[in-house]
């Protein structure tokens, strides 16, 4: 018994070899109602416990090589791998066979595995795929999981979702877990869970370990502002956030010619290539990961300290998910957000959440560095000329009544944004690896 519930003794032992010294408010709350087979509508942001507040109970429920028994749908072929790594560690001691479905990889493989799986952790597009070729059943699946239900429609996978719900037994147990209930997780809600219980926790993060500034600079010396800030003010692993694929390839290449163990990560790169890289990062061979919202959405990876948005996000929603990844069990964090002349419309957006304290802090002095743009983001390469100082203030709750500067942007030839879904695969992958070659070992800044 752990904390009131009880555990299969196989799944009580995994649990606590893994290191679960107590239950998660989301585990507290939901592991009861679900193993009492209740539809459950599960509120809580990244990092709170959820794979486990589901996967547990899920695993008492499933018998071994009795045929596809449970479905997890999740919106990233990232977070795909990453639940299925969580389930088969809770299953260390249970016979169980647990495959991930997803999209920019070869489907025969996926083929063989389907035809002895028990558990199936898929994101919708390829999954679809699977249930239009018919190699895949649903006829025996008694648990639906929906991970991340609200960005998986952000995406644009409603639609897919409905259609693999109409094909799976309605006297099943439905999951459903989102950071924000939606209109479209209310469709979902309405039309297909049976009077669900709800719950909803408070945010994993603790704000008492969390700090938040901002500094406001020149979108011409956001770049140096970065190194700089990696160089003295950024020691252990950084999260650096772009709004788009092309920004977060510039900025890494650029860090890496400065010395800085970066890598990118983003929709467009290769299955292999963004696994290696979320490995190294794990892995603490890399200390600095340039990230899009998409590519990031749902990792778990701990012991984050700082969060640099390079853009400002487009709400307060996706910048409570990206610092969501920090100041996490006790453990201290930081969040920088650069703020320069384009970012201000999203700014206003993200503090129109009146819980959010950001301080805007003086800028250190920093030495201009070169900064290479791409053909796509036109910019203008600088040397160095000596430290700069300065910035123009940001009115949190007002209008700004500056001019907009007349300097060289680095790239910014739109708004902050997501990323835009590429119609080439259902999973929103690129055709194209976006492997390149590495240069080579560069030392750390730090």
């Amino acid at each position: 018994m752990i904390s009131g519930i009880h555990f299969h003794p196989e799944l009580k032992k995994a649990f606590e070899e893994l290191g679960f010294l107590e239950l998660t408010d989301i585990q507290k709350k939901a592991i009861p109602l679900i193993q009492q087979g209740k539809d459950v509508i599960g509120q809580s942001m990244t990092g709170s416990g959820k794979t486990a507040a589901f996967g547990f109970p899920m695993l008492e429920k499933v018998t071994h090589n009795s045929g596809l028994q449970a479905l997890i749908l999740v919106p990233t072929r990232e977070l795909c791998e990453q639940v299925m790594t969580e389930m088969r560690k809770f299953a260390k001691h249970k016979r169980m066979n647990i495959i991930a479905v997803y999209g920019g990889v070869s489907i025969n493989p996926q083929i063989h595995d389907l035809r002895r799986a028990d558990i199936v952790v898929a994101t919708p597009g390829r999954m679809l795929d699977h249930a239009e070729r018919g190699t895949i059943q649903f006829g025996k699946v008694k648990i639906l999981v929906l991970d991340e239900a609200d960005k998986m429609f952000e995406m644009g996978f409603i639609d897919d979702v409905k259609r693999i719900i109409s094909q799976i037994p309605k006297d099943r147990q439905t999951l459903l877990f989102s950071a924000t209930i939606s209109h479209d997780v209310h469709e979902i809600v309405k039309h297909y869970m049976k009077n669900p219980e709800k719950i909803k926790v408070q945010e994993y993060i603790e704000k008492t370990k969390l700090v938040q500034h901002y500094y406001a600079v020149n979108s011409r010396d956001k770049f140096s502002l970065l190194a700089h800030i990696l160089k003295h003010q950024a020691p252990g692993l950084t999260m650096i956030f772009c709004a788009t694929r092309n920004r977060v390839d510039i900025v890494s290449k650029n860090l890496y010619k400065q010395g800085v163990q970066a890598q990118g990560l983003h929709g467009g790169l290769s299955q292999n290539r963004r696994k290696q890289t979320i490995d190294m990062f794990h892995s603490n061979k890399i200390d600095v990961l340039v990230a899009s919202d998409v590519a990031a959405r749902g990792l778990d990876i701990k012991n984050v300290k700082h969060i640099i948005n390079y853009d400002i996000p487009k709400n307060s929603k996706d910048y409570i998910h990206r610092i969501g990844r920090t100041a996490r069990a006790g453990e201290e964090g930081k969040v920088v957000s650069l703020l320069s002349e384009q970012d201000h419309d999203n700014f206003r957006s993200v503090l129109e959440d009146r819980s959010l304290v950001i301080e805007q802090i003086k800028l250190p002095e920093f030495e201009r560095i070169p900064f290479v743009a791409s053909a796509r983001e036109p910019g203008r390469s600088f040397g160095s000329r000596g430290p700069r100082q300065g910035g123009r203030p940001f009115h949190s709750r007002g209008s700004y009544s500056g001019s907009r500067s007349s300097h060289s942007r680095e790239g910014y030839g739109q708004s902050s944004s997501g990323e835009r879904k590429s119609y080439g695969s259902r999973d929103g992958s690129s055709s194209q690896s976006g492997e390149r070659r590495e240069g080579p070992q560069h030392r750390r800044f730090r």
